[in-house]
């Protein structure tokens, strides 16, 4: 994937989604100072070139019912191109929504997010059940202390521009 050409306008427009959490042009007009009729031509532009890709609504997963957060670290065995195979058989399993391919030790880590330990349960047995995984170690996360749906409000967009 090529690096998106993203200029300060669209650099603050997005920085504003992030902090704001919306779409909206008037808002994002009204946060960066950005006329309203080039913040909707910016988002538009930066629909078609893939650098935002929905207009989802953030769901409070513990509030959803989704309150166990199990992080696994999966190891596999190696053969060339195995990351791909073994990664879309764990994006296959229910509850695993992120999957990271790794460098190091483990092969990767999966992050589920599950409602109880019979979920857990069924978690790991579909793990066991994948040919070419060949040792599993989850671990649940006690308290979250930052889950940020929205990276990019961490960052000043001054010094994004210059790194981007």
């Amino acid at each position: 994937m090529s690096e998106p050409d993203l200029d300060e306008k669209d650099v603050r427009i997005l920085g504003a989604i992030a902090k704001l959490g919306t779409g909206s042009p008037e808002k994002l007009a009204a946060e960066t100072g950005i006329p309203k009729s080039t913040v909707h031509y910016r988002l538009d532009a930066l629909r078609e070139r893939g650098v935002i890709t929905n207009d989802v609504f953030d769901i409070d997963l513990e509030a959803f019912g989704l309150n166990l957060t199990v992080i696994t670290e999966v190891r596999a065995d190696y053969e060339e191109g195995y990351h791909d195979e073994v990664g879309r058989k764990l994006a296959e399993i229910p509850g695993a929504s992120k999957i990271y391919f790794m460098m190091g030790d483990t092969d990767f880590i999966v992050v589920s997010q599950l409602a109880n330990r019979g979920m857990v349960e069924d978690l790991v047995s579909r793990f066991e059940a994948i040919d070419e995984v060949r040792r599993t170690s989850s671990k649940f996360v006690i308290k979250t202390l930052k889950d940020d749906p929205r990276p990019i409000d961490g960052y000043d967009p001054d010094e994004l521009v210059g790194e981007l």
